[in-house]
This record gives structure tokens, C-alpha cells and sequence, in this order.
């Protein structure tokens, strides 16, 4: 009886440190992802020089990235914040209370009498922490920033 009582106690530690084990690997598994992703997205904002709408703008380049590779985590913007609320338009709007969007972005402008347009972006997208057979628990933030563009481009209002 003895035995049986201590293998029992020993087969529950083994599992707990499975589930811890599990926990961890899927959490960093899931943020390797949203850094990745959050790394293209400030590579496409550097390389159009800034945001802008249309067919082959920015924003549109973006959310066919987003949605081809499956993104589908929203979360909360702050002030000041613009954010997407549809992956299947060009539309980017102030984020508002209560709302959740697929990504922000944050104009930060640096205005120096050379470069008037200069400016820096910071992207935030969002992750889950999702745990097999249990499902969603936390909803987490990656956040990056663009280098000082010197001719930020756009074509749609986003200073903040």
C-alpha cells in the first residue's frame, strides 16, 4: 500500500512538470511567431518609406501578409494609436475604447527644419497564450519600432 501511495505522489510531479513543460514551449512557440511577424511588418513599413492606402500600399501589403499567413489575434490600441478592424480592406482608423484591432501602428514625428517628414512607427500586434485541450488564456503585446524614416510617405492621416 505503501508503493502504491508513492507512485502516485511521483506520477502527479511528472505530469505537473509535463504541463509546466507544455506551457512554456507553447508560449515561446507563439511568441517566435508574433516576433517574426511583427519584424515583417516594420520591414514593409521601412521599405514604403511610411504608410499609404490604396492597391499596392502599405496597409494593404500588410493585411494580405497578415491574412495569408493566418493572423487572426485582436487585441486593445492605445490612444493615439491607429489599428485595422478588417483584414480584408485598406481601412485604418483611430483606435477607439473598447475595440479590438489586428495591429496599431504610432506615428512619432521628429520634424527638423532639413527633413520636415521625418518620422519613426511603432507596430504592435498581439498573441495568444493557448495551452492544448484548455484553449486561449492571456492575450499578450509584441511592440517594435521603425529606424527614423527621413521622407516619411503618406497618404493617410495617422500623426498623432
Amino acid at each position: 500500500m505503501r508503493q502504491a501511495i508513492g507512485s502516485t505522489w511521483l506520477m502527479q510531479l511528472v505530469i505537473i512538470f509535463m504541463l509546466i513543460f507544455v506551457a512554456f514551449l507553447a508560449l515561446t512557440i507563439n511568441f517566435t511567431k508574433a516576433f517574426k511577424i511583427k519584424n515583417e511588418l516594420i520591414t514593409m513599413i521601412e521599405k514604403n518609406e511610411g504608410l499609404s492606402a490604396g492597391e499596392n500600399g502599405t496597409i494593404s501589403l500588410i493585411n494580405n501578409y497578415l491574412s495569408h499567413n493566418g493572423y487572426m489575434v485582436k487585441g486593445k490600441c492605445d490612444n493615439l494609436e491607429y489599428g485595422v478592424s478588417n483584414l480584408n480592406s485598406d481601412d485604418i482608423e483611430e483606435a477607439i475604447d473598447g475595440e479590438d484591432y489586428f495591429y496599431c501602428i504610432k506615428k512619432t514625428s521628429f520634424y527638423t527644419p532639413s527633413y520636415p517628414n521625418r518620422a519613426k512607427y511603432t507596430v504592435r500586434i498581439f498573441f495568444h497564450f493557448s495551452l492544448p485541450i484548455i484553449g486561449d488564456l492571456f492575450t499578450f503585446s509584441s511592440e517594435g519600432t521603425t529606424i527614423d524614416l527621413n521622407y516619411a510617405l503618406e497618404d493617410i492621416e495617422t500623426t498623432g
